[in-house]
């Protein structure tokens, strides 16, 4: 388990281990998101990222008869 230390500024290192797991870059645009006591930082994707993702799934639609 890793765990980080709130500065007097109110900052925190990400471990070198979650930052390498996750991809985190410099630069790194972040969502911050509280669940009751919880934080979650969620690393924004630029939608060129995506470009493939769903690449093979099937688009075929069966459609009722008077749906066409």
């Amino acid at each position: 388990m890793n765990t980080v230390t709130v500065s007097s500024k109110f900052q925190v290192v990400i471990p070198k281990e979650i930052r390498e797991d996750v991809g985190l870059k410099v630069g790194t645009v972040m969502e911050v998101i509280t669940y009751g006591t919880r934080i979650e930082f969620i690393p924004i994707q630029p939608i060129k990222s995506l470009k493939g993702l769903f690449k093979g799934l099937n688009t075929d639609i069966k459609r009722e008869d008077d749906r066409l």
